[in-house]
């Protein structure tokens, strides 16, 4: 998957979600509830395109960080919306797995870069022979 194809993919999920709360009941918790999940889940998307204008493998790394934190933010909304019984799991299933693939491919991408770092770090240490 490409950075652009990321970057649309993060935003979309940010919309479904919007789309999702406005279509849930205007109770006192359920708003707490729903501002959670909609700041999480557009901070997605928008921690994405930040980390993709990174300066540094550091700050690359210290923002996909953050998606990933909010990735998985919105699945326990979510998770809190349909164990309150506000909204049922089939109507959110999608959004579920989503949020779920979201993760999977941050965490994988972390790997690699923590992978690649690791490799760079120990081709650069000067090892003394006579040590």
């Amino acid at each position: 998957m490409t950075p652009e194809e990321m970057k649309q993919r993060t935003k979309a999920f940010g919309l479904a979600v919007i789309k999702l709360v406005e279509q849930l009941p205007r109770t006192r918790s359920a708003n707490i509830i729903c501002n959670q999940l909609v700041d999480c889940a557009t901070s997605v998307g928008a921690n994405y395109r930040a980390a993709c204008r990174a300066r540094s493998k550091a700050e690359f790394t210290a923002k996909l960080g953050i998606v990933e934190e909010e990735a998985d933010e919105a699945i326990y909304w979510l998770e809190v919306l349909i164990e309150a019984e506000m909204i049922q799991r089939v109507r959110v299933g999608n959004l579920l797995k989503e949020a779920d693939e979201l993760v999977a491919i941050v965490v994988a991408s972390l790997n690699t870069v923590k992978k690649t770092r690791k490799t760079t770090t120990s081709k650069s240490v000067v090892r003394n022979p006579q040590s």
